[in-house]
């Protein structure tokens, strides 16, 4: 986050998620990173601090920040995922998978940086009190509730998750602002576009490193025939193959990493962040949902009243009178945050779209120049092969 106050200095907030941490064996063990940040917002404490965090502390503060901001249309960043089976390989690795763990840790530690940095690059997000004491208190946070297995509290939660998502699916609500339609469909045709192309990058990371394995079987080949051939500039060569197929190995080997981290969990991301925009378009749903029933309500008393004034039973109808003016007052709230949160979404779709654009750039034109770098290093290796291959007589 960098934005400028009004005397022209530039204000930052400047996040970085260190290597984890294994602690504890067995089941038991977790693992924790280190959370550096550095700032000159006035709302924090000090200008540089570091703290130790868990991965459930991540998933709490999302809990926090979603429980006050979706209601009011903001978009929360969406909350790193959890890997039930990656965190038990962790728990229970021995020497062997010590290197399948390491890269999962690493994909998790840079899937928490990008989600604090997103955050932080939220201008309300980035004051919350919730979120500064994530980042300053060097005390334990309370745990995330969702993190453990489902106990019968989280069974119910499933089942409400699953009732508001067929709710969504069923309820269609009567718009009167186009705006709303075009962007769901917009939504729906990203969101979609998007998979698709996470999927095809996936097969080409697949793709990559079969050619990587298949070059490094190529080279062995060579080595072997180098071995056993008698004519010895042809076989000083073929030597020389070996040692290039090797490094042109490492290099799509390279490159796979490069299709992977960079665009298929930038990909990745989106996929989640879009879903965390069609949960804001729901919460405006469920508010005009609950504006209408309010409005059905007051009808109904308005109806009941009229009743009781024509059977001559003042009593009921000075309750129901009293009820009316709960309701209208009910109905004019709903309206006000109906109408609250219509503007919310459309400011916070305005920022999305434009930051969207912004990192797709910057992580297309990274992409492009380590494709670059790549090919111009393959030529090289094959350019300094050619004379030594053409010497063969």
């Amino acid at each position: 986050m960098q934005e400028e106050n009004g005397d022209g200095e530039e204000k930052y907030l400047e996040i970085k998620v260190g290597e984890g941490t294994k602690v504890g064996e067995g089941m038991g063990a977790y693992v924790v990173y280190k959370v550096d940040t550095k700032t000159n917002l006035p709302s924090f404490r000090k200008n540089t601090f570091s703290v130790h965090r868990r991965f459930s502390d991540f998933l709490g503060l999302h809990d926090k920040l979603n429980d006050k901001y979706l209601r009011t249309g903001r978009i929360i960043p969406p909350a790193p995922e959890k890997s039930v089976i990656g965190m038990t390989k962790i728990k229970m690795s021995g020497q062997n998978e010590q290197r399948s763990s390491c890269e999962f840790i690493e994909r998790r530690r840079a899937s928490l940086e990008r989600y604090l940095q997103r955050t932080a690059a939220h201008s309300v997000l980035a004051n919350d009190p919730d979120f500064r004491e994530f980042l300053q208190s060097e005390g334990e946070l309370p745990k995330a509730t969702n993190t453990s297995a489902l106990s019968g509290a989280g069974v119910m939660r499933l089942f409400n998750k699953v009732g508001e998502t067929v709710n969504k699916i069923t309820y269609k609500m009567d718009e009167s602002d186009s705006w709303f339609e075009e962007k769901t469909q917009e939504i729906e045709c990203l969101e979609a576009g998007m998979r698709k192309l996470h999927s095809s990058v996936e097969c080409l990371v697949v793709a990559r490193k079969e050619l990587a394995s298949y070059t490094g079987a190529l080279a062995k080949t060579t080595a072997m025939l180098s071995n056993c051939e008698e004519h010895r500039l042809l076989a000083s060569t073929l030597a020389h193959l070996n040692e290039l197929e090797e490094k042109i190995e490492g290099l799509h080997y390279e490159q796979s990493n490069t299709d992977f981290s960079i665009l298929c969990e930038m990909l990745k991301d989106y996929i989640a962040l879009i879903g965390s925009v069609k949960c804001v378009f729901h919460e405006r749903v469920k508010v005009y949902q609950n504006w209408q029933h309010s409005q059905l309500m007051l009808n109904k008393k308005r109806e009941y009243k009229a009743k009781m004034e024509l059977a001559n039973r003042a009593d009921k109808g000075n309750v129901a009178a009293n009820e009316i003016i709960e309701w209208e007052s009910k109905v004019e709230r709903c309206e006000e945050e109906f109408t609250n949160i219509s503007k919310m979404i459309k400011k916070e779709m305005e920022r999305f779209e434009e930051t969207r654009v912004r990192e797709f750039k910057i992580i297309f034109i990274k992409y492009m120049e380590r494709q670059m770098k790549h090919q111009q290093q393959l030529v090289e290796y094959w350019e300094s092969f050619l004379p030594e291959a053409k010497s063969i007589v």
